[in-house]
């Protein structure tokens, strides 16, 4: 199988983008509407802080979610981060919460406009609903609808920041759906590659009931001990069968997008049948039933019981 560096390396690289194709980024990114989230905002920004972003870019017509959430990012990952002053306190610049205000910033933002309803009473700059907003609302007071990244450089004083941000916003509104080809494996992560990388080493292998593949002992595979052995590939635990795999999710919201290395079930939440690993434009690899190999097929089809889709991760790890 082949991966192709360059097409991996776009996908989980952030480029630092400098001169007129920081410019081509902003005339992309700005004045757009709102951008839908790739499959790399889809997998690195929480669901919650996701809607955050969509819901709060609103206040500034023409300013996309995806600027926010690139500043998100920079400032807090999106919140997880384990710098000082992200939940309580300061860092050594005096600036708090997952957007990074200063008090006196942040003060002044909610003296000029009103926070909508859903964060703290009074609005605080550790809250996230709060904070987000707050943002937009500053961006679009300092000219965000005109100059981006003259807003950007006036939110933090740093050509290559504004530059990183910049970026960031453009991947987070730059879908990559997927190949669903085998020879030109694209996902949002490398434990998503490794692990399509693998199952479609596996094509043409026969089906075997109980089948852990060759390394197993066994001529080839069943659905779930494909999607286990592929995922073990890149270091992450999954359980044996299709129903406690899907059991062990996490599951993917109803209504977003499937990445590259979901694994795609079957069948009734008591009942999982079957399970493939996704590998983008709509086709899965899978070890189908007695008689038929290892083969990609698509995941979707006419009187089909697809049940949902889950997200293997990290925190998974052998």
């Amino acid at each position: 199988m082949k991966i192709a560096v360059a097409a991996v390396a776009a996908i989980i690289a952030i480029p630092i983008l400098i001169g007129g194709v920081g410019k081509a980024i902003v005339s992309a990114l700005f004045g757009t509407g709102g951008t839908e989230p790739s499959q790399a905002a889809v997998a690195e920004i929480p669901n919650d802080y996701l809607s955050l972003y969509r819901a709060a870019a609103s206040v500034c017509p023409g300013l996309d979610w995806t600027i926010l959430a690139a500043i998100g990012d920079a400032e807090s990952k999106h919140g997880r981060g384990s710098g000082d002053g992200i939940t309580e306190g300061e860092n050594y610049m005096g600036a708090g919460g997952p957007m990074q205000f200063l008090k006196p910033t942040f003060d002044g933002v909610i003296a000029r406009h009103t926070i909508p309803p859903g964060g703290s009473n009074p609005p605080s700059r550790y809250n996230p609903h709060d904070a987000i907003y707050a943002a937009a609302f500053y961006l679009c007071d300092s000219g965000a609808q005109k100059d981006i990244r003259k807003a950007l450089f006036a939110y933090n004083h740093d050509e290559e920041y504004v530059n990183g941000v910049l970026a960031q916003a453009k991947r987070y509104g730059t879908a990559t759906v997927g190949t669903g080809d085998c020879n030109k494996i694209q996902a949002p992560n490398p434990a998503a590659i490794m692990a399509i990388n693998f199952a479609c080493g596996q094509l043409g292998l026969p089906y075997v009931w109980g089948g852990n593949g060759p390394a197993g002992g066994h001529a080839g595979f069943d659905c779930s001990g494909l999607t286990k052995a592929a995922y073990n590939a890149a270091g992450i635990n999954l359980p044996r069968t299709a129903q406690t795999q899907y059991n062990a999710g996490p599951l993917v919201p109803a209504g977003q997008p499937l990445l590259p290395g979901d694994l795609v079930f079957y069948g009734t939440t008591g009942n999982v049948h079957h399970v493939g690993l996704y590998i983008g434009a709509g086709k899965m690899v899978h070890a189908p039933t007695f008689g038929e190999p290892v083969q990609v097929s698509n995941y979707r089809w006419n009187g089909d019981d697809y049940l949902a889709a889950s997200r293997p991760t990290v925190d998974s790890r052998l």
